[in-house]
């Protein structure tokens, strides 16, 4: 008997095809799916965000999805809160949890239960920095953070000015290094039964995909989807705004470039997202790569490689009486 809660986690680069293999993953197991997506969990950002439709779902229940205005913040310490609030239904209902989603730190965040404990506010200098971020640019700011903890500013984009900044608060009110602090948390023993799925494939095959989707994002109507949240008020200092899909496409209507650019840029930038995914996967720890070639593409192959894995864990045992799902 396992004394752990099972945890089923599919994960990958933007665009590797998750989506599709976890409804698959969540009928086989008696799955409910949990989104790990940043944008996803955004009302009202249906296309950009690549939001699983309502049809494309099957039956299976998602957490996450569709919940939140663009207005408010989404951040890790929030998705860590509303994840574990879906954890335990899905445990009370007998089903088994897949978190599925391309948001590497939020996955290690709830798999290892990280502490996000902070200080006391400090409002007055995560006000200062914003400021200096406006006014200087994100890089200066993150050069701040180069001077007082290298390793978590090479691992922070200086474009993710919240994590930059959430780095610096950390910083100055403990006045240690956020990198040692996370490295001891992410030592801890996870409180899961988990089964950490990377779903990969070659990069020129990847690279091709982000192309194409972005060309059907903006046939699907991307253009008005986010003309249509600039005139209810969204802005690019909102966090739901910085979204890939969502901040190009906003440069264009405020003029600051033509549309081919601002495609141009959604097509490289969601490469390099895609590249810097696959950086991240490659450095946590207990993962097992599933590469879509050595499978030749064939999703049944690889979903029952899946359910061997799972058998061999004992995850499976567990919603073994619950195939009504």
């Amino acid at each position: 008997m396992m004394k752990k809660p099972p945890l089923i986690i599919l994960t990958g680069p933007t665009a590797v095809g998750k989506t599709k293999l976890s409804i698959a993953l969540a009928k086989a197991v008696g799955g409910e799916i949990i989104s790990a997506d940043s944008m996803q969990v955004y009302k009202e950002m249906d296309i950009g965000s690549a939001k699983i439709r309502k049809e494309e779902m099957n039956g299976i229940p998602h957490f996450l999805v569709d919940v939140l205005s663009p207005s408010e913040e989404f951040h890790v310490v929030k998705f860590q809160e509303m994840a574990k609030e879906a954890l335990e239904g899905i445990y009370k209902r007998g089903h088994i949890p897949i978190v599925v989603g391309g948001t590497g730190f939020y996955i290690q965040a709830l798999l290892y239960d990280i502490d996000f404990t902070k200080g006391n506010e400090d409002t007055s200098y995560r006000d200062k920095l914003e400021a200096l971020a406006k006014e200087k640019g994100c890089v200066a700011v993150h050069a701040m953070l180069k001077e007082v903890d290298e390793k978590a500013a090479m691992e922070i984009h200086p474009n993710n000015l919240k994590r930059v900044i959430r780095a610096l608060e950390f910083h100055h009110q403990t006045g240690g290094k956020i990198s040692e602090h996370n490295e001891k948390e992410r030592q801890k023993e996870s409180p899961y039964q988990f089964l950490y799925l990377v779903l990969h494939d070659e990069r020129a095959k990847l690279y091709a995909r982000i192309e194409s989707r972005i060309d059907e994002m903006i046939d699907e109507g991307l253009l008005e989807e986010v003309r249509a949240l600039k005139e209810k008020g969204y802005t690019k200092d909102m966090v739901s705004m910085q979204g890939l899909g969502y901040k190009e496409i906003l440069s264009y209507l405020d003029n600051e470039i033509s549309f081919e650019e601002a495609v141009y840029i959604l097509k490289r930038d969601t490469r390099h997202f895609a590249k810097r995914q696959i950086t991240w996967f490659k450095r946590e720890r207990d993962v097992t790569w599933i590469e879509k070639g050595a499978f030749d593409y064939d999703e049944k192959r690889i979903l029952d490689y899946i359910l061997e894995l799972l058998e061999e864990r004992g995850i499976l045992g567990y919603a073994s009486d619950r195939k009504d799902v």
